[in-house]
Order: structure tokens, then C-alpha cells, then sequence
């Protein structure tokens, strides 16, 4: 169920209310009775004032919440998450106290407090997500039905552009928690359709026949094992009011399920949630989805080549030698590293848009998983030094964090091939480089940034606002990074 989010110029303090302040003063006149007062003022301690702190006060005919923020001399884009974080122990309370309603306001004075206010709102709003489609009782869902912003700088735009964003965060956290039963790759394209009509972005899909015809040999390579056909999938949000005339391109790699193929996965119990192998394209979706509906003033194409990775049919082996539509040939050294494959496809296509930009997004490597855990994305590419800054400042201030690693020379070595022009496995060390300078191949002079987000696509343990299972992990960091390019 939605939230409903409003905006009004004051608020009620008699009724649930989310209040931040700088100074505990300013949280007095929202204390009932001198007693709350006095218990509010020894939850802080003399050791803790420099920390932001959550209270809890129930007031009995209502629950009051004091987001203490001293000032800080952390980064802002710190202060920013501690505000989400909080917005998630918020939502807790909520589930646990079965509150419906909720104000939000900001005593602090500035000419940013509305961000504040916004940030708590999203780690409040991304904490109510739940995937309940296939569950028989409704009584799961989240208490929480509206919530009222308030304060200094805020405005309804504001608010329906959060609101938008988080929604287009939840399309891309339904297609990954879709199970593979449901979700083909056909099925994911009657998805992306429904979301488009949805949103406002156009949507074309070319059949098995269409993929043929542009000789997409990665995709029909790795969907020969396959009962369901492949798809390929055309996004675009075009606007009146777009300020770039060459669009930006994102690319997702679309693998709805994947067993490794006929090199089938050794790893136990890692096929157990192979369904997100598509948190690219869910990632691309969400992105398009949340750009869509707020009418973002910038043009963008999605990408989504998809398809199933199964050992059946006439399934590709290893030792085969593929050869692309730009004559580069590829020998299959392992029919698990797939994603790669299909994604060559996509990056090949997008030349002809002439882009500024092409980033793609792909679950990609077990290697980045290694390196970084769960907490950031690998980040490589060919990408002017100005583009990646301004990427990695909006993975700071979504807190969608990523790190950057080498692209060099020696870490295509690996990829030469007896046979072909190259081979699509390399060596286990730095796989998550060498996935990337494969991908590079098929890269013809554009600016290219490769995003490999198995780490944080998928979540085997609740964090904080991003939850369990699908995180929508790259929504959030493409809207503000490409709406931050034309503003």
C-alpha cells in the first residue's frame, strides 16, 4: 500500500510528529508536561551531544519524535544518511506502535532545512516496503498510510519528486523479488510496458525474430538453453523541455535467472536467488520510471537485453566461438560469465544514438562482491575524469557509494584467446576489472561508465532502509546524478 505524502505549512504538535532540532530548547514547547521535558533532556548525555540522536517520547494521546542534530563536522552527505538511518528507526517504532500518521517538521533554521525533512521522509518511506504479492495475509503491510511534510523551503514539487523517486526505487525492488516462475524474459517486457504507460516513457521490445535480424549473437548465444525467447527492450524518456540533444544511455543486463548454464554454478546454495541476476535492468527501470514521472528535463534511453541462462536445449558450450555483429570474435571459456555476453549486445546497439553517455548496471561479479561487500558498487569506465567526479559526488549524497578501480592494459591480458579475438572468462583475480575490460571491447567512442552492483543489488540481511532481498540498488544514484547534469 502507498503512502499517502502531503505538504502543509504547519503542523499539529498534539498529533505524531517527527521534530528536528539542533538545540534540545527547541524540542521543549512539543513536551507535553514538564516531565517529558525533563526525560527528554537526560536522553542526551554530556559524552553524546555531538551525535545525532532519535528520542522517543509517548505522550500517551500521541507519540513525539526528536531527531537531536548537533552541529557536525562530518561531510553533509554523513549527516544526510544519519537522517534516512534515523527515518528507518522511525518506521520501526511506527510498525511496532501501529501508527497510521505521522508529521514531520524542522525547528532548525536555515535555507536548507526542508532537506532534513526530505531525508527522514525517504528512510521512513524506503522502510515500508514490503513484497507481498504471493502472501495470503494482509495484515504484514506496514501501519503507516499518510505522512505530512512541514517546514522552511518546502514545497508540494518537492515532496511528489521524493515521492516519485521512491516509487521508481520500489518498481525496480518488485522485478527482482519477482520469482523466475513468473518472471521471464517476456514477461519482464510486459512488466517494463506496464511501468511505462504507468510513468510516461516509451517502451519498444524487439522479438526473438528482431534480435535475429540485428544479429545480437550474445543474447540468442546465451539463450539457447532456454525454453522462453529472449527480448530486448528499447526505453525512452524523450521530453518536450530535455535540455541534452544526444541522450544519455543506461544498460541492464536483463538475466532473469541463471544457473550458470553448462558450467553450471558450484557455489551451494548460490542459485537459491539467481532471480536477481536482473537488478541491472531493474536498476534501468526504476531509473527511467522515477525520471519519467517527474518529468525530468533530460533525455534517456534504457537498454535491457534479457533472457534466462539454463543448461537445456541446445545450450552454448564451453570451447564455442561466437562472433559479433562488429566482427569481434569471442570464445566461450565459461557459459557462467554470461551477463557479459548479452550486455556486448547493448553496448554494440548504442552507438547509433551517438550518446553523451553510456552506463550500464549488471550483477556482474562474484569478484565485487569479494572487494567491497555489500556496501558499494565496482565502479570502471572510459568516462572523462569530470563525469566520474560528478558520479561518485551523487553516490556520496545517496549514500549509493561505489569505488572506482583501474582500467588498465595488463588487466585485458587474460582475455587473449588461442582461437578468437578474445575470450570471456579471463583469470579469477581482479574479475571484476577484467569483466569490465571485456565489456570494453564492444564499447565504440562513446564515454562509458560500468557499474557491477552484485553486492548491492540483493541483500541476504535486512540494512536499515534499504531492507532484505531487492534493494532497487542504482535508482536513486542515476536520478540525482543525471538531473544534476542538465540542472
Amino acid at each position: 500500500m502507498q503512502v499517502n505524502l502531503l505538504y502543509r505549512s504547519d503542523i499539529n504538535a498534539s498529533q505524531n510528529l517527527v521534530v528536528i532540532v539542533q538545540d534540545l530548547q527547541q524540542a521543549q514547547s512539543y513536551c507535553a508536561s514538564e516531565q517529558v521535558w525533563q526525560y527528554l533532556q537526560k536522553q542526551v548525555k554530556d559524552e553524546n551531544k555531538e551525535k545525532v540522536k532519535l528520542i522517543h517520547l509517548n505522550q500517551f494521546t500521541h507519540h513525539t519524535f526528536v531527531l537531536y542534530s548537533p552541529p557536525q563536522n562530518k561531510a553533509a552527505y554523513y549527516l544526510k544518511e544519519s537522517y534516512r538511518k534515523k527515518g528507518h528507526e522511525i518506521a520501526s517504532i511506527l510498525a511496532r506502535e501501529d501508527l497510521s500518521d505521522l508529521q514531520i517538521t524542522n525547528a532548525i533554521t536555515s535555507d536548507l532545512v526542508y532537506e532534513a525533512v526530505l531525508d527522514v521522509a525517504e528512510g521512513i518511506l524506503l522502510s515500508t516496503y514490503h513484497f507481498l504479492k504471493y502472501k495470503s495475509d494482509p495484515r504484514k503491510l506496514h501501519p503507516l498510510v499518510q505522512l505530512t511534510l512541514s517546514g522552511q523551503g518546502l514545497t508540494e514539487d518537492k515532496i511528489t519528486t521524493l515521492n516519485n523517486i521512491v516509487q521508481g526505487t520500489f518498481a525496480a525492488r518488485n522485478l527482482v523479488n519477482e520469482p523466475f516462475v513468473y518472471l521471464t524474459a517476456p514477461q519482464l517486457s510486459e512488466e517494463i510496458k506496464k511501468l511505462g504507460k504507468e510513468a510516461g516513457f516509451e517502451v519498444e521490445v524487439f522479438d526473438k525474430a528482431q534480435i535475429q535480424a540485428h544479429n545480437m549473437e550474445g543474447l540468442l548465444t546465451v539463450n539457447k538453453g532456454s525454453l522462453d525467447p529472449p527480448t530486448f527492450n528499447i526505453l525512452t524518456h524523450k521530453p518536450a523541455n530535455a535540455v541534452n540533444e544526444q541522450p544519455y544511455i543506461l544498460v541492464g543486463k536483463g538475466v532473469v535467472y541463471d544457473t550458470g548454464g553448462l558450467s553450471l554454478k558450484p557455489t551451494g546454495n548460490s542459485m537459491d536467488f539467481m532471480k536477481s541476476d536482473m537488478g541491472g535492468a531493474a536498476a534501468v527501470v526504476g531509473s527511467l520510471y522515477a525520471l519519467a514521472k517527474n518529468n525530468a528535463p533530460v533525455y534517456v534511453i534504457g537498454l535491457i537485453p534479457a533472457t534466462d541462462n539454463r543448461p537445456g536445449q541446445n545450450a552454448i558450450a564451453p570451447g564455442d566461438v561466437i562472433t559479433y555483429s562488429n566482427g569481434k570474435s569471442v570464445e566461450i571459456m565459461n557459459t557462467d560469465a554470461e551477463g557479459r555476453l548479452i550486455l556486448a549486445d547493448a553496448l554494440i546497439y548504442a552507438a547509433r544514438f551517438k550518446p553523451q553517455l553510456v552506463l550500464d548496471f549488471a550483477t556482474l561479479t562474484g569478484s565485487a562482491v569479494r572487494a567491497l561487500g555489500n556496501h558499494a558498487m565496482v565502479m570502471v569506465g572510459t568516462a572523462e575524469r569530470d563525469i566520474k567526479s560528478q558520479l561518485l559526488n551523487s553516490s556520496e549524497q545517496t549514500y549509493e557509494r561505489m569505488v572506482e578501480l583501474p582500467l588498465w592494459e595488463e588487466y585485458g591480458e587474460p582475455l587473449e584467446s588461442d582461437i578468437a579475438d578474445i575470450n570471456n572468462l579471463g583469470i579469477s583475480e581482479a574479475q571484476a576489472i577484467i569483466a569490465g575490460k571485456f565489456l570494453e571491447h564492444f564499447v565504440d567512442n562513446y564515454p562509458w561508465i560500468h557499474l557491477d552492483i552484485a553486492g548491492t543489488a540483493y541483500l541476504h540481511k535486512p540494512q536499515t532502509y534499504k531492507g532484505k532481498n531487492g534493494t532497487g540498488s542504482g535508482v536513486r544514484l542515476m536520478y540525482h546524478f543525471l538531473t544534476n547534469l542538465v540542472n
